[in-house]
């Protein structure tokens, strides 16, 4: 039997139905010769997923496979995954579409669902070995900023670290492991490690009750590790930890309701406006503690911004306020 091994998976949308999705799997087969399979796919967003018999439409584009990256065009086709073997990224990025955990549909479709998860498990072997590069006599401060600045070097996609959750005793495992390279020669007492079992328990809903924390402080009341609070982040297809997004939701959402208190006596229409306003914020805060994984709207970020402007414009005059009472005085004089 044929053994083979996945070089390369091109993923396009097309552009005009984007139901249809377009793959290109490159396998390294025994003899060193490269065998390429393009297949074709409905993603029927009201219906179940099928492969369907297709020509070869992508091979007759000419392009080659190595230089393919995501976001290229190539007439009616958008790639959204371009995955290469020889240089894989520090971190797997992919879309939501194609996200096993977040899509199950992918299931009904393994021609195409095996090499995703193949790729999920690389992702996996490289985060792993890029935390292995730390020196011992770093400290937890700077084994954060590497992490943060191979994350800001990584290519400006939409991040989705959503992958096949690593076994509980690898992730105890490595915990240890970064405890012990923060602080060398001290001497720790070692905390006690969460029961897989009670690892394995904590739902989507158990998480939601700790949105408004930071991650840190969710993980101590969940009772895990913090690497262990991540993996079961990806678990469940969350990208970020909400907090900062439910933060900024609830400090424009306490700005409005002074506003309304304000324009109430004022202008009862733009009171009534204001309050709109309100129960939209509302609406979306609950929609993320419901779906963590979405972001803000974009409506939601040009209103944030402007409130940030307004800010900025107060505190300026403000400060300018000595300066011009003084000038004003010295005039008069």
């Amino acid at each position: 039997m044929e053994t083979h091994s996945l070089k390369s998976l091109l993923v396009f949308q097309n552009r005009i139905n984007e139901e249809l999705i377009r793959s290109l799997h490159v396998y390294q087969v025994e003899d060193g010769k490269q065998n390429e399979i393009e297949r074709e796919f409905l993603f029927s967003a009201n219906g179940s997923y099928m492969e369907m018999t297709t020509n070869p439409a992508l091979r007759l584009l000419k392009f080659r496979v190595s230089e393919v990256y995501e976001g290229l065009v190539n007439g009616l086709w958008l790639c959204i995954l371009a995955f290469h073997a020889d240089r894989p990224p520090h971190f797997t990025c992919i879309p939501s579409l194609l996200s096993i955990s977040r899509n199950p549909k992918l299931k009904s479709v393994p021609t195409i669902a095996v090499d995703l998860q193949i790729i999920f498990q690389l992702g996996c072997i490289m985060e792993d070995k890029e935390q292995s590069r730390f020196p011992k006599g770093e400290t937890c401060q700077q084994n954060d900023d590497c992490y943060r600045q191979s994350r800001r070097s990584s290519p400006n996609l939409h991040l989705d670290l959503n992958r096949l959750p690593y076994p509980v005793t690898e992730l105890e495992s490595s915990e240890d492991q970064e405890k012990e390279h923060c602080s060398p020669g001290i001497v720790h007492n070692k905390k006690k490690r969460a029961a897989s079992e009670h690892v394995a328990r904590i739902a989507l809903s158990d998480l939601a009750k700790y949105f408004d924390l930071p991650i840190v402080e969710a993980s101590r009341n969940l009772k895990v590790g913090l690497t262990v609070l991540k993996r079961k982040c990806r678990e469940f297809g969350i990208p970020r930890w909400p907090h900062r997004k439910i933060k900024s939701l609830d400090s424009l959402i306490h700005d409005l309701q002074e506003e309304t208190e304000r324009q109430q006596q004022k202008n009862k229409v733009a009171a009534m406006a204001v309050a709109k306003r309100q129960k939209m914020l509302e609406s979306e805060k609950e929609n993320i503690e419901r779906k963590p994984f979405m972001e803000l709207q974009c409506e939601t970020k040009k209103f944030r911004q402007d409130v940030f402007k307004r800010r900025h414009r107060a505190r300026a005059i403000g400060n300018q306020d000595p300066s011009t009472s003084s000038n004003e005085s010295t005039n008069k004089i």
